[in-house]
């Protein structure tokens, strides 16, 4: 069965920001989850993402036998085009304190150029592997994008004869703010997409948000069944704050099994 992480959001952002994210460790153990995926943006102070406090963090995750994922709001790629090596090197860094698993960056701004030399060179040695998000904005939301940026990588000969320098987080609910069908995104994607972010969407415009798949969502299990099954897939979408344990373990139940 497919391993199951829960994305630190799914316990409430605000939540999170109070209390941390060790705070919700044994519970995403309990539940029954492989991993846990930790979000920068979540961190109350900018201390919390030192090499220091990421590595405790990273040992108390490890404490309740889960491996995580970490993942930050910067972008792969500039609005121009251009490599943001600068934060692509601090991510990995930081994802080396916490001892991750995945690190994942959004797409940005990527136009043609992938950089895959640039790339192979910052993540060799790395343990974390290196993965991009389809983001909530047409830039780095955009299909044609990705489809582009897999290619490039191919002509830079990074994905001959050895793993690509960066695989996909497919994230399902977000192909659906600028527009694109996720199914078709997955048909396109599936041979690059190494994690799974799970979350549907609800409401229309910019006041849409994630909620929970419903259990005859058809666009959700079409998309499940194009992506390959033997990589993670992440809880994205809120718990019930009324009963937030047996949530997360009907959800992570669910995810495992579909």
């Amino acid at each position: 069965m497919p391993e199951v992480v829960i994305v630190a959001s799914a316990f409430g952002v605000d939540a999170i920001r109070r209390d941390g994210h060790h705070a919700w460790l044994k519970t995403a153990a309990k539940a029954g989850a492989a991993g846990f995926e930790v979000r920068r943006e979540l961190f109350a102070l900018e201390a919390e993402a030192s090499p220091e406090a990421l590595s405790a963090l990273g040992k108390t995750i490890a404490a309740q036998n889960l491996w995580s994922v970490y993942s930050t709001p910067a972008e792969l790629y500039a609005p121009d085009g251009a490599l943001e090596e600068a934060a692509l090197r601090e991510a990995l860094i930081e994802a080396t304190a916490l001892g991750a698993r995945f690190v994942k960056l959004q797409l940005g701004g990527f136009a043609g150029r992938a950089y895959g030399e640039a790339i192979a060179k910052c993540t060799r040695g790395v343990a974390a592997r290196l993965v991009v998000e389809n983001g909530q904005m047409e830039r780095g939301g955009s299909l044609a994008q990705f489809e582009a940026l897999f290619n490039a990588l191919a002509k830079d000969g990074c994905n001959e004869g050895r793993k690509p320098v960066l695989g996909m987080t497919f994230d399902i609910g977000n192909w659906q703010w600028p527009g694109v069908d996720p199914v078709e995104a997955a048909r396109k994607l599936a041979d690059h997409v190494e994690y799974i972010h799970c979350k549907a969407v609800a409401g229309e415009g910019a006041r849409r948000f994630a909620v929970a798949p419903a259990a005859d969502d058809p666009v959700f299990a079409a998309v499940l069944a194009l992506l390959p099954r033997n990589v993670p897939r992440g809880i994205e979408f809120p718990f019930d704050a009324a009963r937030i344990a047996e949530d997360a373990s009907h959800h992570v139940a669910r995810l495992a099994s579909a």
